[in-house]
């Protein structure tokens, strides 16, 4: 190793080529290991390093479909992009289980995020609000010039909040921008207008601007999605009891509710990261949302209705689009909206949340009956024979013989996968 610093002036300045090397050399990579991180797969080093900074490579998330899919009476094939076993096909068994109900019936509030900008040194917070109010037809002007396509595709500013917080310091007076982004996620065009507004509106209140940012708490944006499952589909009476009691159990206890959405999240972000949209914005705004109460609680709801059938809905904040970012820009992300036909971003994240509400579905029946560990480690058994080192026919096979016998282990894997090679 010729070096151990991570101090390298003009890192930025090179190519990707050039940066690895580099690294190469501080890290001591051998060949086999700079030819790996220079396969980027379909995506070209140079969008690769217009993407983010001192890019060096790509790291290769599966891709795979939800298929049984019918959204909005729509058949839609869904990608999902992620590294957990059985997230996939939770979706898929979910789907197939309430075709015979409809499938799934989704909406959405609207298309409106919010941006922030907190005011402080306020000598009279109150009498402020009320100015910043009556200047509602300027704060219109100011955010409407500060992005102009936005409002040539029917977008743009539509109402101002004011509230008075109390922090450790004292009063500060805080602005909310609502802002109509239509098929863009929006982050950019909303930190433009806060950013446009703010010298204005700490003059209008005699104090000075801090923060100027959009929130991810878009609850102005909200996705429902819902669907039924008969008691044919479920197994009876007592696996719909069960389904409704361990929902339960999230919805009053925040250690179960953690894991809970966790499951939900498994298969938003999945979609949310094929379309090249921000996974943090969306966890962020969906677990802030789950705590909308005072308590942290499901994102899901489970009901019985008049005919026995177990009816399940899903409400959360989806700040996802189809321009900006990677989803302009990421080719696979746009192959992606090809795939599921998301021609606005309102469909986008009407089949997202329709996603979510399947893969919650199949988790609770999972644990209602046979637990988690069974259909989650028939897939993680593959995953732990590639460890052990097998390979092509061999993966099944050491797989298979994980499952028969209930152990799902790194070193039984590399015992049965010897026991393969030594009888060959």
């Amino acid at each position: 190793m010729a070096s151990s610093t991570s101090r390298i002036p003009g890192f930025y300045q090179l190519t990707p080529t050039d940066r690895l090397a580099q690294v190469a050399e501080i890290s001591g990579l051998n060949e086999a290991a700079v030819n790996h991180l220079q396969n980027m797969g379909n995506l070209s080093p140079s969008i690769a390093d217009s993407l983010i900074e001192n890019v060096i490579g790509t790291f290769n998330v599966p891709l795979g479909i939800a298929t049984n899919m019918v959204i909005d009476s729509r058949e839609t094939l869904i990608p999902m992009a992620t590294e957990e076993s059985s997230v996939v096909a939770a979706v898929c068994n979910a789907a197939r289980q309430c075709r015979d109900s409809g499938g799934f019936t989704t909406f959405m509030s609207g298309s409106l995020m919010i941006a922030q900008i907190q005011l402080l040194g306020v000598k009279n917070p109150e009498f402020a609000r009320l100015q910043i109010l009556s200047r509602q037809e300027d704060i219109r002007t100011v955010c409407n010039e500060a992005d102009p396509v936005l409002v040539s595709k029917g977008g743009g500013y539509r109402d101002v909040e004011v509230r008075v917080l109390t922090g450790r310091s004292g009063p500060m007076v805080v602005i909310h921008l609502i802002i109509d982004t239509r098929d863009a996620m929006g982050a950019n065009a909303v930190n433009s207008m806060a950013e446009a507004v703010a010298p204005l509106a700490a003059e209008w209140a005699h104090g000075y601007a801090n923060l100027r940012i959009l929130s991810n708490l878009a609850d102005r944006r909200l996705a429902r999605a819902q669907a039924t499952w008969s008691l044919d589909m479920l197994g009876g009476e007592s696996v719909r009891d069960n389904i409704l009691a361990a929902y339960e159990l999230a919805n009053i206890d925040g250690y179960r509710a953690a894991t809970h959405n966790k499951g939900i999240m498994n298969g938003v972000s999945a979609v949310v990261l094929a379309t090249g949209n921000d996974t943090r914005a969306v966890e962020a705004g969906a677990h802030a949302y789950a705590c909308r109460s005072g308590a942290y609680r499901s994102l899901t709801h489970w009901e019985v209705d008049a005919e026995g059938s177990l009816t399940g809905v899903l409400e959360m904040p989806l700040s996802v689009g189809l321009l900006g970012g990677a989803t302009r820009s990421h080719p696979t992300a746009r192959l992606c909206l090809d795939i599921m036909q998301a021609d606005t971003a309102e469909r986008l994240a009407r089949i997202i949340a329709a996603v979510g509400l399947a893969q919650n579905f199949s988790a609770l029946k999972a644990l209602a009956t046979t637990g988690i560990q069974q259909g989650h480690m028939t897939l993680h058994a593959k995953n732990i024979a590639m460890m052990a080192g097998a390979k092509g026919e061999e993966i099944d096979m050491v797989a298979e013989e994980m499952v028969s016998t209930g152990k799902v282990r790194l070193d039984v894997a590399e015992q049965v996968l010897s026991r393969l090679h030594n009888t060959e």
